[in-house]
């Protein structure tokens, strides 16, 4: 059975096509990455599949069950953690999550409150009310809601947007956990090496379409070509090696360069030709195809 069943989603605001008969699935237990830049349509996928939002057409389900036939069963599957900070500011952190909890019918539910607030070091923060807390720890009480019904399936919608490195460790080791333990966990991001570091799959959206989908390293295969960035301590760069720049440093007069190679061979060759112009290196680095060279290359071929 899927964990997110999605066929032919469409929906539209007035005449802005937000998401084009987009079908989608989603296996339980997978690590998955949906992918997209600002507008291309995540949001609005992602809250057709909480139920907050009705598609024009198509159909979703969550383990099977329909999310607007069979909502209440849908929605119990299903756990969120928003975008944006949404919190009720008269109650404190630990009476937010039992709250949350009574939504489910879950009323002794304080262990895994326990556990789940000592693992996003929320602990010390249990009876703080919420409108004292951070930003980041608001982010982490978000995350904490989204769990506290110990839902099969998770989706993570920009989790880390704006919060520091700690929250970001913690995050992760939680959520990898869960993962371990056979979660369905869906994660949008604008850092991809989290999607490369975590997602087994990927699906990229742009304009609402789906533009690829694939196990990540089916995705970076795609764009096998290695960069060589070099610092240059004296010298311009030669204008043979202009057709192999893929960019230049945009710090000015930083003269860094990166240059795109297709085989081993290609760096001396290139060195030679520096050595020929008196260009001297003041250091030289070879950079791997990641996800996020895909995503620009997928991106960029998209629009042209």
């Amino acid at each position: 059975m899927s964990a997110i069943e999605i066929k032919n989603i469409s929906k539209s605001y007035g005449e802005v096509k937000a998401l084009r008969d987009v079908s989608l699935s989603i296996q339980e237990g997978e690590f998955f990455g949906l992918l997209g830049p600002n507008g291309a349509g995540k949001t609005t996928l992602i809250s057709i599949i909480a139920g907050l939002a009705r598609a024009d057409s198509g159909d979703v389900s969550i383990l099977g069950q329909d999310v607007i036939h069979e909502f209440q069963a849908a929605r119990k599957n299903l756990g969120v953690v928003p975008q944006e900070l949404v919190f009720d500011p008269f109650f404190t952190v630990r009476e937010t999550l039992r709250l949350q909890s009574g939504y489910f019918g879950l009323n002794r539910n304080d262990d895994w409150i326990d556990e789940i607030m000592h693992n996003l070091d929320l602990t010390d923060k249990a009876n703080v009310n919420m409108r004292a807390l951070s930003g980041g720890m608001k982010r982490r009480v978000l995350v904490a809601l989204a769990l506290v019904h110990k839902p099969p399936v998770i989706v993570l919608d920009e989790p880390t947007a704006g919060v520091d490195v700690e929250l970001r460790q913690t995050l992760w080791q939680f959520i990898g956990r869960l993962n371990q333990e056979k979660h369905t966990i869906v994660l949008t991001t604008h850092y991809l090496e989290e999607a490369q570091t975590w997602c087994n799959r990927v699906a990229m959206l742009r304009s609402g379409e789906i533009v690829a989908l694939d196990t990540t390293k089916a995705l970076i295969k795609r764009v096998s070509e290695s960069q060589l960035v070099l610092k240059l301590a004296h010298g311009e760069l030669p204008l043979s090696l202009h057709p192999l720049v893929i960019t230049q440093g945009t710090i000015p007069a930083s003269h860094i360069w990166t240059l795109r190679i297709n085989q081993y061979d290609d760096i001396e060759k290139i060195l030679q030709i520096l050595r020929e112009n008196a260009v001297t290196v003041s250091d030289i680095q070879l950079k791997q195809s990641d996800l996020e060279d895909v995503f620009v290359h997928i991106m960029h071929a998209r629009s042209n």
